[in-house]
């Protein structure tokens, strides 16, 4: 995202992130029993929505959800949940396993630069 957006810790209940089989990003799916600790960013813009859309590809759906700003109040947030099941892990995705450098290298190129 190109703007520079208000943000707040949030909890999705009912939704846990995986890991994938062969990347280092995460798949975000409904799970009753999970909960996925976030980072709401509010009033994003609709150029930077349009970009995210396109950035996510078709194994993502924009889907709204209700999340928990960690001051309890209750909002609706979009989220992005995964489509392509087959390629989780089945193993939780652990944020400090995520290779930034190798992110940024195989999916931000154009946007450096590179």
């Amino acid at each position: 995202m190109r703007g520079d957006y208000r943000s707040a810790p949030a909890t999705a209940q009912g939704y846990a992130r995986y890991a994938l089989a062969d990347d280092t990003y995460p798949g975000m799916l409904v799970s009753e029993s999970a909960t996925v600790e976030a980072v709401l960013f509010f009033d994003v813009d609709a150029q930077d929505l349009a970009a995210l859309d396109a950035f996510e590809g078709r194994e993502y759906r924009r889907d709204p959800i209700n999340v928990v700003i960690n001051y309890g109040k209750s909002v609706i947030a979009c989220t992005y949940i995964f489509m392509a099941e087959q390629r989780l892990s089945g193993l939780p995705w652990e944020s400090q396993e995520f290779q930034m450098s190798r992110f940024i290298g195989a999916y931000c190129r154009d946007k450096l630069g590179g």
